[in-house]
């Protein structure tokens, strides 16, 4: 494979669904200030009353894009918006928009999903299966396709303690799921090892393309749990709080005290920025491979993109570099001082959640009914606990992956798109990685300037020495209700 990466999409043109998601976004940014693509067509459905174009208007001028805008000021004269909505038939294209895609474009990246662990199987059938399908039938008619590669996860086969590259067997089709959907049958007992809709749709789907009977030029990619940016286009950046942010998150601002993990099972972490370098390796893998091969008659190739095999790191080490973290920056809009008990015990759990969670919300909430506002604290850890929930089989269970294809695709990289594309885990820094997360969240999710530091650190003091002093009254309050029991009792 002598051709590079950047040589392989140099005047192409690129298709990308999901463009305005996590790593659709980083995506995108990284193909254009990278690769002197000719356009790229970006999926963006119409949203709260917001047309496509002007969704994505917003969205380019987000500070993810500062580094593209100082390097290529008229990066957005390459973007073509494509009106569409996964949901629907066809989907949603105009007959001009269809017309373009069918005549254009090279290079499909399919990055759309619906993401909700706790989707309807119904919804999550009609965007996670039905779109893809819809979108592979458009794909075979594309006059100019040189490649495809369908975003999957790594845990779409989690009920597996063990998962290689491979296609798996499942229980029920994609196809005999949606027959089931439109009868409006029961369908509570299919899937019913996997944790979510979202895992056991993307199953089915992979299985739906590995049938599928018109050929393409496909592979498959599953990532792990994807989290903020390594180094590009700036360390630390993300825009949500899902993963391990979502833990992160609720820590570091003093609100999850105590949450259903396994501090000694290995977690898997990758950058966005490393999906999207390792996303657009697996392409141009893609696109050599059934361009200089025989490969069209054959499997479509998996790649695991993870972290655990060549990297691993136990969430007691991420939860010892967050406090670090933490006691280095500390938010200023932090409620309370960092205190979380983890257990993998789920009574223990419900118990810590009565004394850590409830009590003390309940207290505050009866403080702003007293001056005569909305109590709300309650509602929170509501919402909190049961994000956590959905959470919890990542966080107390770990698994074995085979990485081979992802290692071969990096030996097969020039040293030049090593270094331009990384994507490997070799002596790979979890220490400055968890660090550029906690000051990501603080930027990006709290929207804290770092100015403000020597005002966090007072408070944090501060709120350190109301939290000790909280548990000397607890401790002290304790100690006296059991001497007057043993004093009543003697």
């Amino acid at each position: 494979m002598g051709i590079s990466i950047a040589e392989t999409f140099r005047d192409g043109v690129v298709f990308i669904t999901g463009s305005t998601g996590f790593l659709g976004t980083i995506l995108l940014e990284k193909l254009l200030r990278s690769c002197d693509v000719k356009t790229i067509a970006v999926l963006v459905r119409s949203k709260k009353g917001l047309a496509a174009s002007q969704r994505a208007v917003d969205i380019y001028q987000r500070a993810v894009f500062d580094r593209l805008r100082f390097e290529k000021p008229d990066f957005v004269t390459k973007i073509k918006i494509i009106d569409g909505n996964l949901e629907e038939p066809s989907l949603g294209f105009s007959t001009d928009d269809r017309d373009w895609l069918i005549n254009n474009v090279n290079f499909v990246f399919h990055c759309a999903a619906t993401i909700r662990f706790n989707e309807s199987i119904q919804m999550a059938t009609k965007i996670n299966i039905q779109g893809t399908e819809n979108l592979l039938e458009l794909a075979t008619i594309m006059n100019n396709l040189k490649g495809f590669v369908h975003v999957s996860t790594a845990y779409s086969h989690c009920p597996r303690s063990e998962i290689k590259e491979q296609f798996y067997p499942v229980s029920i089709s994609a196809k005999e799921l949606k027959n089931l959907i439109k009868r409006d049958k029961n369908i509570q007992n299919f899937g019913v090892d996997w944790p979510n809709t979202y895992t056991f749709t993307k199953a089915l789907t992979e299985n739906d393309i590995l049938t599928y009977e018109n050929q393409l030029p496909i592979s498959i990619f599953r990532p792990s749990i994807i989290g903020c940016t390594q180094s590009e286009p700036e360390p630390g950046w993300l825009d949500n709080i899902n993963g391990a942010s979502g833990i992160i998150t609720p820590i570091i601002v003093g609100i999850l005290r105590t949450i259903q993990l396994s501090r000694d099972k290995k977690t898997d972490i990758v950058p966005v920025d490393y999906t999207a370098n390792a996303l657009i390796s697996v392409m141009w893998s893609t696109v050599n491979r059934y361009k200089y091969s025989d490969e069209k008659n054959k499997e479509p190739k998996i790649y695991n993109y993870v972290s655990s095999a060549d990297s691993p790191i136990h969430w007691d080490k991420i939860i010892n570099y967050t406090f670090e973290a933490y006691h280095q920056a500390p938010p200023l809009e932090t409620m309370w001082y960092i205190f979380c008990i983890f257990s993998d015990s789920r009574w223990l759990v419900y118990i810590l959640r009565f004394l850590l969670h409830r009590i003390p919300g309940a207290f505050i909430d009866f403080s702003f009914i007293i001056r005569g506002k909305n109590p709300k604290m309650l509602k929170m850890y509501k919402k909190l606990e049961s994000m956590t929930d959905l959470l919890k089989v990542f966080t107390t269970s770990e698994w074995k992956f085979d990485n081979g294809n992802t290692l071969e695709l990096w030996s097969l990289l020039s040293q030049e798109d090593r270094k331009t594309f990384r994507f490997g885990f070799e002596e790979f820094d979890w220490k400055s990685y968890i660090k550029y997360t906690v000051y990501g969240i603080r930027k990006h999710i709290l929207h804290e300037d770092l100015s403000n530091l020597p005002k966090a650190l007072s408070k944090n003091q501060k709120l350190f020495w109301l939290h000790v002093l909280c548990i000397f009254l607890i401790v002290y309050i304790v100690f006296q209700v059991c001497w007057m029991f043993v004093c009543r009792n003697s």
